[in-house]
Formats: structure tokens, sequence, C-alpha cells
């Protein structure tokens, strides 16, 4: 079961947790002292690092990786990243114990759920861990058949990486580059299988290996969560396209290098985004006519052929018109 919310709060830094080189972890109460809502694995929540009007808003998603029985937290872990676009490095300098977050959510775009007879292969690079963390815990509750292949360049850099490990020992598998002990994905997954499930979170180059090394597998087998933008060419439709926004009657015209998002929002209606990139499921829309080209990062492919909703970020119409539930 998954949950999805866009419900807005502040929440109080209660405690702040160096887990490995370049990774801090944040517990974030109520100020009340009140219960969180419950979250299931794979969610996460848009942390408002800059509140102002749609595209100046500074906003980063980041998986919830504590436990799950403890209403009374949600604990996020934030990799620095020098090169980013500055989020990571003000939740690493900026933020002390006793400040206010404001954050939306939980959104679930990655949902887990153990299903009798499934062994589960789980997969992570780096900070892909964060997800997967809950969902190793969900498996190994049930008495789940299930894997962890967990890579990075060193231990140190590892978050949650010996706790695990000590935990599952039997289960656990580190990769660590510095050690010479590098993923194989192909070997690890072997030939294709119709009773088992792989879950990865990671790297982009990561994720392209883990899907090509999935091809001849049931396409429900792969679920994956990126955190970058997937690349793509020119869209499919390269010139103007018409959106009827159905709950006003109105028509907004998506000119050549203008998203779906940019024209809808002009033209009146209210979406709630995030990223822009594709990536974190904020700005999800029913689509009630047309057809789609998908360039996001977040429906599984069976969800991309369906066509019920959209990326708007991102996605774009694959012919003349749209007619959008806005």
């Amino acid at each position: 079961m998954s949950f999805f919310s866009d419900v807005e709060r502040d929440l109080v830094v209660d405690a702040r947790t160096d887990l490995a080189d370049g990774v801090v972890a944040l517990d974030l109460v109520s100020h009340n002292g009140r219960d969180l809502p419950a979250w299931t694995p794979g969610s996460h929540i848009d942390v408002v690092l800059r509140p102002g009007a749609p595209g100046e808003r500074l906003e980063r998603q980041y998986s919830l990786c504590g436990d799950r029985a403890d209403r009374s937290r949600w604990r996020i872990a934030v990799l620095r990243e020098e090169k980013g676009g500055g989020g990571s490095l003000a939740l690493h300098d900026d933020v002390a114990v006793g400040a206010t977050l404001r954050v939306r959510g939980p959104r679930n775009h990655f949902a887990f759920e153990v299903t009798p007879g499934t062994r589960y292969r789980f997969v992570a690079g780096g900070i892909g861990i964060t997800p997967l963390r809950a969902m190793v815990a969900e498996a190994a509750a049930a008495g789940a058949d299930w894997t962890l292949d967990f890579a990075g360049r060193s231990r140190a850099t590892m978050a949650f990486a010996a706790e695990l490990a000590v935990a599952h020992p039997d289960r656990v598998r580190l990769h660590a580059a510095d050690e010479g002990a590098r993923l194989d994905v192909a070997a690890l997954l072997g030939p294709p299988r119709t009773d088992t499930a792989v879950y990865v979170c990671g790297p982009a180059r990561l994720i392209d290996a883990v899907t090509a090394a999935m091809a001849g597998w049931p396409a429900p087998a792969l679920h994956a969560e990126r955190f970058e933008a997937k690349e793509f060419g020119d869209p499919v439709w390269p010139g103007p396209f018409e959106v009827e926004l159905a709950l006003t009657g109105s028509t907004v015209t998506v000119e050549p290098g203008q998203t779906v998002l940019e024209a809808v929002t002009a033209g009146g209606a209210v979406v709630l985004s995030s990223c822009r990139a594709g990536t974190c499921g904020t700005c999800e829309t029913p689509v009630l006519e047309g057809e789609v080209e998908h360039r996001d990062s977040v429906l599984t492919p069976a969800e991309q052929a369906d066509g019920a909703v959209m990326m708007v970020c991102v996605s774009r119409a694959a012919g003349p018109r749209l007619v959008l539930d806005l």
C-alpha cells in the first residue's frame, strides 16, 4: 500500500548524525510531540529550502530511511554534493538541531510490498541505499527470500553499510571499489526468472546496467528509482500543441521549448511541482484524452503505456492535443 500526501508541515530537527563520510542523517519531529503520518517503504518527502513562487522555490526530495514503527520522527539521510544545486550544502552547513524545516509529503512512487513466493534482490549504489533500507527491514520481518548488494566508493562512504552487514551477514554483500570488490550486475542477476523482483536505486550508470542485464526478464520484475533525470532526444511531436484544461474549459498552447507545466500554470492552473526534472512525481496529472510522450523517471513502463497520468514538468504530447484534468 502506498501513501500520497501533499500536506506541508513545519518540523523540528531533533538530531543530526554523521552516518558516513559526506552523509548526515536528520531526525525530524513535530513541534507538539504528536505522531507523524505513517509511511511505506520507498516513501520520500520534499524539503522546502527556499520558499517562493513556482520556479523560484528550492526543494529537494529525500527518502525516509528511519524506523517505520517509530511514528514520533522521520529520518532522512543527505549526501553532501559540492557540485549540486546547493540543497545538500544548505542542509549540511546551515541546519542545526532545533532548526525548523518545511516539508511536504510523504509520497511514494517506489512502492514495496512483500508478496508470498517472491524472491527480492535489492541493489544499491551510494546514497541509493536510503529507500532500500526500509524495504530490507520489511522483507526481513516478513521472512522473505532476499539479498542486498550495496556498492560504493569505500565502506567509509556507504551509509548504513556496517549496520546492515552485521544484522544480516548472510544476505548483505558490500562492494567497495577501493577494495577491488566491484559489483558485477550481470553475474549477480543471472538468467531471467519469473519469481524474482529487483529493486535498484543509485547512480544512473548502475540503474542503466541493471536495466540492460534484465532485458530478457518480465517487465514487472524491475523496480527502479532514479535521482537523476533520464536523457532524451528531440520530442516526437516537435511543434506546438494544445492542452485543454477540463476543469475550466480553457485551452493553452504549449510552444516548442516550453513545458506543459509552464504553459498550464501561465493559463491559471494550479499544479504542485518540485524537481522539474521528472524524478519526484509531485506534478503527476491525470490525462483524459490524447497521447503522451513520457519523459519522466517515475512511472513504470506499464504505467506509461496506460497513459492515465503524466508528469507535466517534462512529459509532452505525442500529437496535436491533450486534455488534462486541471
